[in-house]
């Protein structure tokens, strides 16, 4: 028989490791679970392949570019996997775009339970919403999430049954549908959707989920709450400040595009076609890594702002990557506060905290390093980067890019890697996932103890 002294030593030690595995760990190593997993199931799982199956690096690949909702492929998704192993991604795309600890919360609330704190904490921290409130948001996550994806594969299934016939487009109706949805871009077709790029029904409905799913759940259920429940009377500022952001991006850059494009790959479409490919253009980046044109034909400007819009993202709390809208808009918004001379930044009425401003700058900053650093270390370990070859350093720059912003568009350069290369972008796109803040809180080492003091201030001359 057991006694209480004989088990103290393996408490304490199940009690330290709990102490350790604090709720931002949690959220990084479920991610980081969730790629082992996904990648396990590419190499042992019967039948997901058409020919051979993938290699360590190259499943490796895959299932962080669907847990991590990216879309960046090194094979054909459409030709390469059967219809299980497309249904095998597909269920790392869903589990990665709402979060497996989303799922095992969940689970445990319909069994009438609850989770443990630093669950809670961990699952917060994916949706952006504090502890006490991720019991009331996550139901209408799930709802939310079902209702736009059903719509979506239901408005798809009835543009594509007339050329698919109405059993064939099932599938790629339910496969686009999550998807869009959760950002990830990775399409049951060769050309992801170049093929359907004069459809305007197809582009905008896709479209659409595409922006549903960037915008965030917290924001989807406030717009829920004040304009159809209208239980609340005004939106919060973060999804004010997200609404006005996304809106604002998306006119820009249709402009840009529209404006640089018609002579290069928008060239040859009708007027109509031509705006509503723009329209998608300014969607896409912005995580979600679906094409209908060659971005190796799209004009330097163009690929320019493709790639602001790739670092900017989506809005926090949502399937979309990026450093987030609202932080790109905090520190837009900061910079015009200095300028006007002002202390602090408002929005709509409310002062933002300056807390807040300072997150934003430094995401910004450990966004751009990390950016920067990953450019290098893929130039160094790329054999064709390293010549003097001007347009394959664009296209490294943009795979990093996109990589980072979990996006999933490529100038065909991704097949092209080398394993050390697509070790990097596997990197990449785990960070851009999980957001490089919360990585850097999750490896950060024990907190010491409470300090009581400062150091005299001193100025440092900035500028």
């Amino acid at each position: 028989m057991r006694t209480p002294a004989a088990g103290a030593p393996r408490l304490a030690r199940r009690e330290g490791l709990r102490r350790r595995v604090h709720g931002i760990r949690l959220f990084v190593l479920s991610f980081a679970g969730l790629v082992v997993a996904g990648t396990a199931g590419l190499l042992l799982l019967p039948g997901l392949y058409t020919g051979p199956r993938l290699g360590v690096i190259d499943a490796l690949f895959t299932a962080a570019s669907a847990v991590c909702v990216t879309g960046l492929t090194v094979v054909d998704t459409a030709t390469y996997f059967t219809g299980w192993g497309q249904a095998w991604l597909l269920l790392l795309i869903q589990a990665g775009g709402l979060g497996i600890l989303a799922f095992a919360t969940m689970i445990i609330q319909l069994l009438g339970g609850r989770g443990s704190l630093e669950v809670e904490v961990a699952t917060g921290s994916g949706y952006g919403v504090r502890v006490g409130a991720i019991r009331s948001v996550l139901r209408p996550v799930f709802y939310l999430t079902l209702a736009i994806e059903g719509a979506g594969a239901v408005g798809l299934w009835l543009l594509w049954r007339a050329p698919l016939g109405d059993a064939g487009a099932v599938w790629p109706s339910v496969f686009h549908a999550i998807s869009a949805f959760c950002n990830a871009g990775f399409s049951t077709f060769s050309d992801s959707l170049v093929g359907w790029r004069t459809s305007t029904p197809v582009l905008l409905t896709i479209g659409t989920v595409i922006v549903l799913g960037g915008l965030g759940f917290v924001v989807l259920d406030e717009v829920r709450q004040r304009w159809i429940r209208r239980s609340v009377r005004r939106l919060s500022t973060q999804s004010r400040l997200a609404l006005s952001a996304t809106a604002v991006l998306l006119v820009g850059a249709t402009i840009v595009f529209l404006f640089f494009e018609r002579q290069h790959s928008l060239e040859g479409l009708a007027p109509w076609s031509r705006f509503v490919n723009a329209v998608f253009m300014a969607v896409t980046p912005r995580t979600a890594g679906f094409n209908t044109v060659d971005y190796g034909q799209v004009s330097n400007p163009s690929l320019a702002l493709t790639v602001a819009l790739m670092i900017i993202g989506g809005a926090p709390g949502s399937t979309a990557g990026g450093l987030k809208v609202t932080s790109a808009a905090l520190l837009l918004l900061g910079f015009w506060t200095r300028l006007r001379g002002y202390q602090h930044v408002s929005v709509g009425g409310r002062t933002v905290r300056e807390e807040s401003v300072g997150r934003a700058a430094a995401l910004g900053v450990a966004g751009i390093a990390i950016l920067a650093f990953a450019t290098f270390l893929l130039l160094l370990v790329e054999p064709v980067a390293a010549s003097q070859d001007r347009a394959d350093f664009v296209r490294i720059v943009f795979e990093v890019h996109s990589a980072f912003g979990t996006v999933g568009l490529s100038m065909d350069k991704t097949g092209e890697l080398t394993s050390a290369g697509r070790i990097v972008l596997i990197a990449l796109m785990f960070v851009g996932r999980v957001g490089p803040l919360a990585l850097a809180a999750a490896m950060a080492a024990r907190r010491g103890p409470a300090v009581t003091y400062r150091y005299a201030y001193e100025d440092v001359t900035v500028g």
